[in-house]
């Protein structure tokens, strides 16, 4: 995390004034980067900046979907409260029962329309409809980031498109994830960017999949400003394709937009295109293509920005391809003999079923994983808090198992060994075990 300056600010807050540099011990959380604001806790401070933040409890809770012709729908029955789509990101406080239903829109009739007005795409555009109720608030999702340049809080609008055209409404707050607007009135709604200039950051996501062709290993990885309505077509492109997906980690930092990226993986035979332009599109997102020869090795992938230096790196365990992409002969006739998941050390049977965990595991156990793992000192707690505020099921399930991983062994033996405790069915199903003693 970055040095912040030392002054002194007085703020006025419910007639109390408070010293900021008595106040910032509490203010700043350890996950706090040097990026982006943190949306936990009262206010944030990064350099002289301070932001009230979204203090809300929200219950992260999953839609139900059908599809007509062709477009995924979203529906959510809720009592009063406040609550967020797992899916969408979407957030609402009612006060009252409501049922509300909305679906991801394509950008495409207002591209025109947006450059006139020299504006960009800050978010994905949901078209939202109240079919009892009303919310007090909402709060849509967006992938600015005003870490490096706060000032763009001041250019952000809400974009209403109606009928006849488009409006404009004043955004009420904005913090990391959201953007927050008072007693809303729905037609497609979405967040929207003026363009002073291409000094802007975004918040990224990086997918991962890959497809076996005999002994060829193909990789898709997809590079765009986040966006839960992108990630959804990727999704459901690929799954027609029966490409696995490689859950991996996300940048640790914002992105500018507009700018260029290269992917170098020592081990392919091609990559294409050498590079992507990071930009917003209606259609699929840009990505690499590259070609593979299984030989039961890691593969390591870095991502080079403009200016050549390391935007992110990642490597693939042999054991979560295998497992996740290819038969045990097609693998064995590659490069040797496969692992078997039963087999191997804890850190390796773990690896191994790495993929089906996230699919499968709870929420709830996962929240008393968390707890166990904390009790037992295989993690601590900044690591466990930093885990807490994750909203979505399997990105939190990714997190926990990545972050034993990495602890090695022992790690590993403890965490299989309280799985077969709160979920036995699910460690019966995933085939794992270890022998550690009972008492740690």
């Amino acid at each position: 995390m970055g040095q912040f300056p030392r002054h002194r600010l007085s703020l006025v807050l419910d007639l109390k004034e408070l010293s900021i540099e008595t106040f910032i011990g509490h203010a700043l959380s350890p996950a706090l980067d040097s990026i982006c604001v943190q949306e936990t806790g009262p206010i944030c401070i990064t350099d002289m900046l301070v932001l009230v933040q979204d203090s809300t409890h929200w219950l992260q809770i999953e839609p139900l979907t059908s599809t007509v012709q062709g477009v995924t729908m979203f529906r959510h029955r809720t009592p009063k409260g406040s609550y967020e789509c797992t899916v969408a990101g979407l957030r609402w406080l009612c006060e009252r029962d409501v049922i509300l239903k909305y679906h991801f829109r394509n950008w495409e009739p207002y591209s025109q329309l947006l450059k006139d007005m020299q504006y960009t795409q800050g978010g994905p555009l949901l078209d939202i409809t109240m079919e009892l109720g009303e919310l007090e608030e909402v709060h849509l999702p967006h992938f600015v980031c005003l870490g490096t340049n706060p000032s763009l809080r001041n250019e952000m609008k809400i974009l209403h498109a109606e009928e006849h055209g488009v409006s404009l409404e004043e955004v009420h707050e904005v913090t990391r994830f959201h953007v927050k607007i008072l007693h809303p009135k729905f037609s497609p709604i979405a967040l929207i960017l003026r363009l002073l200039s291409w000094n802007v950051d975004v918040h990224c996501e990086l997918i991962l999949y890959l497809t076996v062709k005999g002994e060829t290993l193909i990789s898709r990885l997809y590079l765009f400003p986040w966006n839960p309505g992108q990630i959804q077509a990727v999704e459901l492109q690929e799954k027609s394709h029966g490409s696995s997906r490689i859950l991996i980690s996300r940048p640790e930092q914002s992105f500018k937009l507009y700018s260029f990226f290269r992917l170098n993986i020592p081990c392919s035979t091609s990559i294409n295109p050498q590079k992507i332009h990071l930009i917003q599109r209606d259609t699929t997102p840009s990505f690499f293509k590259a070609i593979v020869k299984i030989t039961g090795i890691d593969i390591e992938m870095e991502l080079f920005g403009d200016d050549e230096r390391t935007a992110w790196k990642e490597k693939v365990s042999r054991y979560e391809y295998i497992t996740d992409t290819c038969s045990t002969s097609a693998v064995s006739g590659a490069g040797g003999p496969a692992e078997s998941s039963l087999t191997g050390s804890a850190e390796q049977q773990l690896r191994s079923v790495r993929t089906e965990f996230v699919k499968q595991v709870s929420r709830p156990v996962l929240n008393e994983l968390l707890d166990r793992l904390l009790q037992h000192t295989v993690i601590h707690q900044e690591e466990m808090e930093s885990v807490k505020v994750i909203a979505e099921r399997a990105e939190k399930a990714r997190d926990i198992i990545d972050m034993v991983l990495r602890k090695g062994t022992e790690s590993c033996s403890r965490m299989i060994n309280l799985l077969g405790e709160l979920d036995p069915n699910l460690w019966s199903q995933l085939q794992i075990s270890v022998g550690v003693p009972t008492e740690w």
